[in-house]
């Protein structure tokens, strides 16, 4: 008990100290050059508290600092690293051995020299590893890339800049905050809500007589209990950290909302989740699996509560794999720690009711037997299960440019759908599970009002309303869109500033509320310069959630309009669009050396190289003479404004 208790509480320690950490180790890359003799720079600012290792350890401790090069065949390296200040040495309590580390800033200088005056490009990577008094972080990298012999300037040799730098912070700070609150909020409802689902709710008796069951000591079940409700959030919390810590790649969010087969097998689990709750079939894994895990539950002590918690959770997805599934995809988009903190806090809610019985099994008297009303539930998720499964459908036809389902269909889809839920609330649909309603009881008038009431809400979109409240679900509204077009979409109001020239991809990309700009880099930065207006960059993409609910809450207040269309030239550049560029404008990644030959991957990767993210929506202000203000995602209309009017 003492054991996993205490793993558990290193756990929590480790997951609130990352919560609150960016970066504590920032690098920045010069060069001097002297005919063929060349000094590499190698800069590391380090936040207070924090140390950066050596270059040189003994073994079995933590990772040494290590430049790494891609290619040295074009140049020999003169001796090794000098490093200024030099590294202090002292005993390490977190290794238990005497260390090296850096602390405050770090220069590693390296000297080389060119075999040839022809161009080069030096590439490669810093792996290094950070810690401070309690905690390490997971080795890291960072890339560089130095250019050597090169005659003359890059074509973007103007004030604006071609590369920013990578170090500086975005400026939006509050807002994140608040939907990093709002998205654990929602991550822990959705563990409440699977406890509801047919496959978990009958779990709970079974479960916690599981733990009283041969044993007068209600002190030795207590503990089995709450070992079991660790084991669970734990078992979720790893899921969460495969995602959090890169296991499946950098660009897994990108590659999970936008790609086509992610997308359409998300779509097909929705759908055959949905059906099955519908009463069509019944979803069950394998029994193998869930044998195998229950026979090593029945050992009792630490490992069999760990393993009863693991045959809870596989057992039960059945029920929560949608759940699930819809967290990761939402988590994954912003990155960070969301996909870790929102399986911990799913996983956390999930526990809660099984470790709350165990310690007072009493209760398990006072809950109501299933029956009825959890069939009930269950068609009540299949109805939203369909409804969200088509947003998987809308991103493939977005990113790829299918235009085949409008925004028309999607709402008249879920018209449909909300309002036979609604039928159902009234008990005037029935499915083969279900038992006769009789009487209808005054939960199900109240739900059914709510249901016609946001159908009624969603009809309203079908005559051109904007739909604010779920824009971040729905397909992008077009100017002039609706059945009936009723004229209450927010629009640019006074005069906006005239374009210099065609924008290419205007015929199948377009910015909202009437504004023009452009959606490549070069070309609005050419209209920049000759216009002498700042530039509004934004990166964004066709299934970014949040690059939706932007455009359609803070964007389209009146002020924040008015600055965009008089006093900036715009870019959006989309991360996620398929269209193939002309071979001549294919570029090769100095971020991870594959061709990028789409425009979203060249957008992606310009982001990724220029600003250190791979968050989007990312704003950047570019002005004439060079400055740059960043601001990552905001709702918060006034910072948004603040923001713009600071570009001007």
């Amino acid at each position: 008990m003492k054991k996993l208790t205490l793993v558990f509480a290193a756990f929590l320690v480790a997951l609130s100290s990352l919560a609150q950490m960016i970066e504590p180790i920032k690098w920045s890359f010069q060069s001097k050059q002297e005919g063929r003799d060349v000094q590499l720079i190698f800069h590391a600012t380090i936040d207070e508290g924090w140390h950066l290792y050596d270059t040189d350890l003994p073994e079995g401790g933590p990772i040494a600092t290590q430049v790494i090069y891609e290619d040295t065949t074009r140049f020999d390296i003169l001796g090794s690293l000098e490093k200024s200040p030099l590294p202090v040495e002292k005993f390490d309590n977190t290794f238990q051995m005497t260390l090296r580390y850096f602390s405050g800033e770090a220069l590693l200088i390296q000297h080389i020299r060119l075999h040839d005056d022809k161009p080069l490009e030096i590439k490669g990577n810093v792996l290094f590893m950070g810690c401070d008094d309690e905690m390490c972080l997971p080795p890291n990298e960072h890339d560089f890339s130095f250019r050597f012999n090169e005659n003359g300037s890059s074509k973007l040799e103007n004030s604006f800049p071609a590369v920013a730098s990578s170090d500086s912070e975005p400026a939006s700070g509050g807002a994140g905050g608040q939907s990093l609150w709002l998205f654990i909020i929602i991550s822990a409802l959705a563990g409440f809500a699977a406890i509801l689902t047919p496959c978990v709710f009958p779990m709970i008796p079974m479960t916690v007589s599981f733990f009283m069951r041969g044993s007068e000591n209600r002190g030795k079940a207590i503990r089995q209990g709450v070992l079991f409700g660790l084991s669970i959030v734990l078992i979720f919390s790893i899921l969460g950290a495969f995602f959090t810590f890169g296991l499946f790649g950098p660009n897994v969010g990108n590659i999970l909302s936008t790609h086509w087969i992610p997308n359409l097998l998300f779509f097909l689990l929705f759908f055959v989740f949905a059906i099955s709750f519908f009463g069509a079939f019944e979803m069950v894994l394998p029994g193998s699996l869930v044998n195998k895990t229950d026979s090593k539950a029945e050992k009792g002590g630490i490992m069999g509560a760990f393993f009863m918690a693991l045959t809870t959770v596989i057992v039960s997805f059945s029920c929560t794999g949608p759940f699930i599934g819809a967290l990761i995809i939402d988590a994954v988009q912003d990155g960070g720690l969301r996909p870790l903190l929102g399986m911990f806090f799913f996983g956390l809610a999930f526990a809660t009711p099984f470790t709350l019985l165990a310690i007072f099994p009493s209760a398990l008297n006072k809950l109501p037997r299933s029956g009825g009303w959890l069939n009930s539930i269950k068609v009540v998720f299949a109805f939203i299960l369909l409804a969200f499964g088509l947003k998987f459908l809308s991103n493939i036809d977005q990113v790829y440019g299918f235009n085949m389902l409008s925004r028309e269909i999607y709402l008249a889809v879920w018209i449909v759908l909300f309002f036979l839920l609604g039928m159902y609330f009234l008990g005037k649909i029935r499915f083969s599970h279900d038992s006769e309603v009789t009487s209808l009881s005054t939960g199900r008038l109240f739900l059914s009002i709510i249901t016609f009431t946001f159908v009624v809400y969603l009809f309203t979109g079908l005559t051109g309303a904007p739909l604010t409240t779920i824009s971040a679900l729905l397909p992008p509204q077009q100017s002039g869109q609706g059945y009936f077009p009723a004229g209450n979409t927010v629009s640019v109001r006074g005069t906006q500033h005239e374009l210099c020239g065609s924008a290419k991809y205007a015929d199948k990309l377009h910015l909202p509320h009437g504004l023009q700009g452009y959606f490549d880099y070069e070309q609005g930065i050419a209209c920049a310069e000759e216009q002498n207006k700042p530039v509004f960059l934004v990166f964004k993409g066709h299934a970014c959630a949040n690059c939706k609910k932007m455009e359609n809450s803070v964007w389209a207040d009146p002020q924040a309009l008015k600055l965009l269309s008089e006093n900036y030239v715009i870019i959006a550049l989309y991360t996620d669009d398929r269209t193939k560029l002309p071979e001549k404008e294919w570029i090769t990644s100095k971020v991870d050396g594959k061709l990028k030959d789409t425009m979203g991957k060249k957008n992606l990767d310009h982001l990724i190289e220029q600003y250190n993210t791979n968050s989007i929506p990312f704003h950047v202000i570019i002005q004439p003479n060079g400055g740059i203000e960043k601001m990552a995602v905001t709702f918060d209309t006034d910072e948004f404004v603040s923001f713009l009017e600071k570009g001007v």
